[in-house]
């Protein structure tokens, strides 16, 4: 995590991690893929299905060999798939960061197989691993990529990582890996949905338009803890402040710091009002608000937010993340988390006063990341991948470092410096119209806030036979939703009505 974003956080990392680099040679030397029958099981439905991980080529126009994008399938077989009937949809799934593997989406969201958690208590070893009651295996068939660079996905020798680790690079690699497995396992025929976590959902936008470009028709794309505006992230912007309001909010309720007696859907739906009526206007005033009418704002804004007015006034009304995580019970000698803020854990001691250091200190990480990737390697071992000792579920210290965050905006003409890939959306959604769009998010999610993804969509004045194609869900939970058990219940129910619709 750069020292700009750990101030303004968005999709970065929890943890910066230490800088791995493994030789070209040995990078590629990909074991052979590994396939078993399993079965999921939960109650008196079961589902047979074939798991498999392995490596898929990605190549160039030419056949240029630049990357193996490794990848773990699960295709369902038997009663779920008869023989004769229509072909069941994929899906193809992955995680964000810029640097995240999919472990998390696959083992703690969406797969048959998850880890089962504990609301907000940290995790302990060895975590209980359980066939998924909400895994979209029962809907649709799962193809979970690892972007280049992450996971045991590797860029072929004399590939410029440049290339690949950027807005565009990414996103060509993985419309060619996605190309690559249709032709592959001769899937050509099956309805094909993408679902994107956090940076994978600008990841989701740019390959909605590549696809249709490269003729692969989509039947819907899933956006879960959405960033579409990268403007929103940098220092001083504005829509920061804005978006973080509405997450402060709900966070001061949990914690009993505002909003006592209002039910958690009212007290946030309150505050994205109070965001846009009272909250915006104020911030696009400046420094022309008088002294008595920023000491007001200050005091509506303290009993919205469980902030003192004199702290929020001193900041002249823009609070930060990591303000509002150091503050917010500092009384208790703790801090709350970013990707979920109703975790919490005991605060650095005051001497690490590092600001990168405290935006990667993130109790929501903590207490689930380690238990995912054991799982997860275990896994592996069960249907007989044997791959390196070292698998980068999370190489942010590396590639997103390196990230390269200028975009082809279409329509525009020039590469934009910070991207606002819902033109990608609204580009590829007139181009195919029967396409469905469902933008999953959570009040507790202090990385991608709610509040601007709404605003995002808002301003692309779509018709509103367009506008109907795109489906909101809001959640009582932070960025990785399905950490929360009732959320994930939810979602299983949202995700099922989503790929039954026409």
């Amino acid at each position: 995590m750069d020292t700009q974003q750990s101030q303004q956080q968005a999709v970065v990392p929890a943890k910066p991690d230490v800088a791995i680099t493994v030789p070209a040679e040995a990078r590629l030397a990909v074991p052979a893929p590994a396939s078993r029958a399993c079965t999921w099981q939960v109650g008196d439905e079961r589902i047979d299905y074939t798991a498999t991980a392995g490596h898929i080529d990605v190549r160039g126009d030419t056949g240029a060999l630049i990357g193996k994008m490794f990848a773990v399938s699960y295709i369902a077989t038997g009663d779920a798939a008869p023989e004769g009937s229509a072909p069941r949809p994929v899906t193809f799934c992955y995680n964000g960061g810029p640097g995240s593997s999919s472990v998390p989406i696959n083992f703690g969201g969406i797969g048959p197989r998850r880890v089962k958690t504990d609301g907000t208590n940290h995790l302990g070893a060895p975590a209980t691993v359980e066939d998924n009651p909400a895994t979209l295996l029962r809907q649709s068939d799962l193809v979970f990529l690892d972007a280049l660079g992450t996971g045991y996905s590797s860029l072929a020798e004399g590939t410029d990582p440049a290339t690949v680790w950027g807005v565009d690079g990414d996103a060509d690699a993985f419309c060619r890996a996605i190309i690559g497995w249709l032709d592959a396992n001769r899937r050509w025929d099956s309805p094909v949905y993408l679902f994107g976590e956090s940076y994978g959902t600008i990841r989701n936008a740019v390959l909605m338009r590549l696809l249709g470009e490269k003729r692969v028709p989509l039947r819907g794309v899933v956006m879960l803890s959405a960033l579409f505006d990268w403007v929103q992230t940098l220092p001083g912007e504005d829509l920061y402040f804005l978006g973080m309001l509405p997450t402060f909010a709900a966070t001061a309720r949990y914690f009993g710091r505002a909003g006592a007696r209002v039910d958690e859907a009212a007290w946030f739906d309150d505050a994205m009002a109070f965001t846009e009526a009272v909250y915006a206007p104020a911030l696009l005033r400046g420094d022309r608000l008088s002294a008595r009418e920023k000491a007001q704002v200050a005091r509506k804004i303290s009993k919205v937010i469980g902030l003192p007015a004199e702290l929020i006034e001193r900041c002249n009304l823009r609070i930060d993340l990591d303000t509002f995580r150091r503050n917010l019970l500092a009384d208790e000698g703790r801090v709350i988390g970013r990707l979920d803020t109703r975790f919490a854990a005991a605060a650095p001691l005051p001497l690490q006063d590092s600001t990168e250091f405290f935006a990667g200190e993130d109790a929501a990480d903590d207490a689930v990341e380690s238990a995912w990737t054991a799982a997860f390697r275990a896994f592996l071992h069960e249907i007989g991948y044997e791959g390196a000792p070292i698998y980068l579920a999370q190489n942010y210290g590396v590639v997103n470092r390196s990230w390269k965050w200028e975009h082809e905006e279409p329509g525009i003409g020039w590469a934009v410096p910070a991207p606002n890939v819902t033109y990608d959306i609204a580009v590829a959604l007139k181009r195919n119209p029967t396409m469905r769009i469902a933008i999953m998010g959570g009040r507790y999610d202090a990385a991608t806030t709610y509040w601007n993804v709404v605003h995002d969509i808002s301003c692309l004045f779509l018709p509103a036979e367009l506008k109907e194609r795109i489906s909101f869900y809001l959640y009582g939970c932070g960025h990785m939703a399905y950490v929360d058990e009732p959320t994930l219940e939810q979602m299983g129910l949202d995700l099922e009505a989503f790929y039954a619709a026409e």
